[in-house]
């Protein structure tokens, strides 16, 4: 089924992944040679201007002299040794940047997901085939929300708020947040061909995209600097920490989440982790509220102590 046409959600990020140009500029300079012939008609001078160290201005330079039928090789300089060289790392980039772009046309994706409850119940969501990316089951986040409404004293619906979705991949989780009451949620994914193929779809079908913002960061950059990415608004109401497991130091990863200024005195944070995994009994000044397992999977929650206690 085709999505109808619908704004993008706001990337608000270094990569700018709505806007990618790129241009080249040179400055003209004095004539570079004069050259008369009488077998063709030409201008009187060929002037070329390049950008130093530019393989662009290279190239146009040796097309130029082309066009006007000069042998390029008669007026350009062969590159040195050491220019050779400098052009190696660059070659070895580009190669590496086709081998990227050839492995992101390989990907796919599938409908595995959905949307548990609220104003989305039930509506399918994409995910990438594969092990790159690793949604939560849905047994682990229906139970997740299950506990989150309870604690927060409404358990028909979550308690109104704003949601970070850390690592977020296929936005399930900050999707099943808003379609159960909260205003907005950010997502913080790196991995541009997820936000492009899964992420921005996922919002455009749910239809929250105009309550959704992407942030294309690093985890670790955006809790350094939260207040610059998201200004007055900080902190959360709630955040969710859902990372590939062996990709990161769980006990590093709480430590920085506990100390950034995305948390609140009365902030939920919603933590996925392996089995074996030692986590502590606090986050901050929020206290752990439930420590679950699924197999080998662990959801623990941590929150405020008045949540603790109106569980109990």
């Amino acid at each position: 089924m085709a999505l109808a046409a619908s704004p993008s959600a706001k990337i608000v990020s270094p990569l700018q992944l709505n806007n990618v140009t790129s241009s080249f500029s040179g400055t003209l300079g004095p004539p570079f040679f004069t050259t008369s012939l009488a077998v063709r008609q030409r201008p009187s001078a060929v002037i070329l201007s390049y950008k130093s160290g530019s393989g662009e201005a290279s190239t146009s330079k040796r097309e130029l002299l082309e066009s006007y039928g000069l042998n390029p090789i008669e007026f350009l300089p062969e590159s040195s040794p050491k220019s050779r060289r400098r052009k190696e790392p660059q070659n070895e980039r580009i190669t590496k940047q086709l081998s990227s772009e050839e492995a992101n046309l390989s990907r796919t994706t599938h409908k595995l997901l959905q949307v548990l409850g609220g104003t989305a119940q039930r509506k399918k969501l994409l995910s990438p085939k594969g092990t790159d990316v690793r949604p939560m089951m849905e047994v682990v986040k229906g139970a997740a929300f299950d506990i989150l409404q309870a604690a927060g004293g409404c358990p028909a619906s979550l308690r109104p708020g704003r949601w970070l979705d850390l690592y977020s991949g296929t936005g399930s989780v900050g999707i099943e947040a808003m379609s159960r009451g909260c205003s907005e949620a950010h997502f913080v994914e790196m991995d541009p061909w997820v936000i492009s193929n899964v992420l921005q779809p996922n919002l455009e079908w749910t239809g929250f995209v105009e309550a959704s913002s992407i942030h294309a960061v690093r985890v670790e950059k955006f809790l350094e600097r939260a207040e610059a990415f998201i200004g007055q608004s900080c902190p959360f109401d709630y955040v969710s920490v859902t990372p590939p497991y062996t990709a990161v130091d769980y006990g590093a990863l709480m430590d920085q989440v506990s100390k950034s200024a995305v948390l609140g005195e009365n902030t939920f944070v919603l933590v996925e982790y392996a089995i074996r995994t030692d986590m502590l009994d606090s986050c901050g000044h929020l206290v752990k509220i439930t420590d679950r397992r699924f197999g080998r999977t662990h959801l623990a929650i941590y929150g405020p102590s008045w949540a603790q206690k109106k569980r109990n």
